[in-house]
């Protein structure tokens, strides 16, 4: 196996989506550590303002279709954390995702390159293939099961633009986080989850599962493939293997809600996804119920991660405790109501 590379994270490091849930803990772990970090933004917004708010870090105006200012946000830099994103489980918005995740994305890859700067690209294990018979899948599984919805494929299209760049000299490696919950969601984005379940609308979970981390982990663990990772690899950055029943009864019973009654009836989950597109069709915007979404919640997202174990030493803590100081979080930034402000009942 190639040993992998031994990088010193010393100089300034460029942070993409540098006020989303990733690359927020990302930057914080960074400057937690003293190390200089630049956040590449687009424009002022009230969010982008309290994420970065009190945070020692240079701001880089710009964004990913403007090829010139990534050049100047690179510059000088010693390394690049890709995390921003296009993100939507739907049918929609495919020329805007393959915009910024893939054309985006290989503009930066180019800049970092010829700024001779290490590159992070943050992935989703959604660009990896899930397995037919349900056993966990790898760095190595090839595309298969998930639906082939613009989000799947625009970021299995992006690595390839990161690995081609590579070919012509790029240092860079991949991650694949899991399904992601902690802190610092400021949009919030996987975190809805954890407020639909407060709401108390998790009554019916659906019927698939998926692997669950504290983002603060994968934040350690994208650190640690700066420094370790090995040029041109993946790496899942995985977690507890959970059914969303499992995983809602998790964050009922942290919120102080009632258990979930069971699992939602498959033919009901696919209907409810068919209703989402026809709706869809009459308003000409897509919601969070399609039938991609739909069919994403009926699979088993299982995956090792075993090679960042072994190559990065990547570990990840209790889901209790990554659920808990989420919703500790939310109560705290005022993203749950005033009722919401209770003890979890004792199970």
């Amino acid at each position: 196996m190639i040993a992998p590379r031994n990088f010193c994270l010393v100089g300034d490091c460029l942070v993409t989506g540098a006020t989303g849930l990733v690359g927020n803990n990302v930057v914080r772990q960074l400057v937690a550590q003293d190390l200089p970090v630049r956040a590449l933004v687009r424009e002022a917004s009230a969010i982008g303002e309290r994420a970065l708010t009190g945070l020692s870090v240079t701001r880089m105006c710009g964004g990913l279709a403007d090829e010139s200012s990534l050049d100047k946000a690179v510059d000088g830099a010693s390394c690049v954390v890709h995390a921003a994103a296009f993100v939507h489980c739907g049918w929609r918005h495919g020329d805007e995702m393959r915009e910024v995740n893939v054309a985006g994305t290989r503009r930066l890859a180019r800049a970092a390159r010829r700024a001779g700067a290490r590159f992070v690209h943050v992935s989703s294990v959604d660009a990896i293939g899930l397995r037919p018979d349900g056993g966990p899948a790898d760095e190595d599984t090839p595309p298969g099961v998930m639906p082939e919805c613009p989000y799947v494929v625009t970021k299995r299209d992006a690595e390839r633009a990161v690995l081609e760049e590579v070919d012509r000299g790029l240092d860079a490696v991949i991650v694949n986080p899991v399904y992601m919950i902690g802190p610092w969601d400021w949009r919030p984005s996987s975190g809805r989850m954890l407020l639909e379940v407060a709401t108390g609308k998790g009554l019916f979970a659906p019927p698939g599962g998926n692997d669950f981390v504290d983002v603060r982990d994968v934040a350690a663990g994208i650190l640690a493939a700066l420094e370790r990772g090995v040029t041109g690899r993946r790496y899942i950055l995985g977690g507890h293997g959970l059914k969303y029943l499992d995983a809602w009864g998790v964050m009922a019973r942290v919120t102080g809600r009632m258990q979930p009654l069971g699992l939602a009836p498959r033919p009901f989950v696919s209907l409810a996804g068919w209703a989402g597109d026809l709706a869809a069709l009459i308003r000409g915007r897509e919601g969070d119920v399609n039938s991609a979404a739909t069919t994403m919640s009926m699979l088993d997202h299982n995956f090792s991660c075993q090679r960042a174990r072994e190559e990065l030493g990547y570990s990840f803590r209790p889901i209790e405790d990554a659920v808990r100081d989420a919703w500790h979080w939310f109560l705290a930034h005022g993203y749950a109501s005033e009722a919401r402000r209770r003890p979890a009942l004792a199970r």
